[in-house]
Formats: structure tokens, C-alpha cells, sequence
């Protein structure tokens, strides 16, 4: 887990600023975007978690399969303010698993667990 500087912070701000530095920084040049070298990224906003009407919101990016280049949307709700207040301000996802897998955080551990139990049902909607 990497604890990045103030300055980083003031500079990106979160949220897409994020996402956009993490894509720059770390995806080779000419990736595929539907290869294993992609990056998925969950970024928090600026205030996501805080006491303030409309603070739910976080960005969710990689590069885009449609355009080669930055693809991003804005999401709402719960997930944002949680994962803000499990200590991240963005997860990095790589690589390729070879079955269906989801993240768990609980009490400052990370794991990815199996969801091959999952898969197909309705609890997975």
C-alpha cells in the first residue's frame, strides 16, 4: 500500500485525478485495453465520506477499450464513503484471474476471495 505525499493529494485532488496520474504512471505505452496489463481503478472524491450533502460520489476508470485512451464514469452511494472509511482513497486492480473472484476489506486487511460460488446466481445482481 502506498502512502503518497500531501503534495500529491493537493495536486490530484482524488476522484479522476487519480485515475488519471495511476493510468499515466503505470500503464505502458500501446496496452491493451482488454489485456491483463490494464488497470482498474476505484478513487474516492475530495470530501467522499464526509458529512456533506452529496459527498457519496467516486470515479471508477481504466483505459477504455472504445477509444484507446481515458475512460471514466462518476458513481453515488455507500461503496465510496465505506472504502474511505476502510483507509483507502483509491484500489488499484491488475492483472487476470482465472475465475471469478471479489475484494474484501475488514479491519485493515485486503483479500481476494473466491466467487465462483456466486457466479450465476441472483445474489451476484
Amino acid at each position: 500500500m502506498d502512502e503518497p505525499s500531501e503534495d500529491f493529494y493537493r495536486y490530484y485532488i482524488g476522484g479522476r485525478g487519480f485515475i488519471c496520474y495511476f493510468l499515466l504512471k503505470e500503464l505502458a505505452v500501446g496496452e491493451d485495453a482488454l489485456g491483463s496489463g490494464n488497470k482498474l481503478i476505484f478513487a474516492t472524491g475530495a470530501v467522499t465520506g464526509a458529512p456533506i450533502a452529496g459527498s457519496g460520489k467516486n470515479s471508477v476508470g481504466a483505459k477504455s477499450p472504445l477509444t484507446n485512451g481515458y475512460g471514466d464514469t462518476e458513481v453515488g452511494g455507500y461503496w465510496g464513503a465505506e472504502l474511505k472509511h476502510a483507509g483507502y482513497d483509491a484500489i488499484i486492480i491488475e492483472g487476470k484471474s482465472p475465475h471469478p473472484v471479489y475484494l474484501w476489506i475488514e479491519d485493515g486487511k485486503v483479500e481476494i476471495k473466491d466467487a465462483r460460488y456466486l457466479w450465476g446466481s441472483a445474489r451476484c445482481i
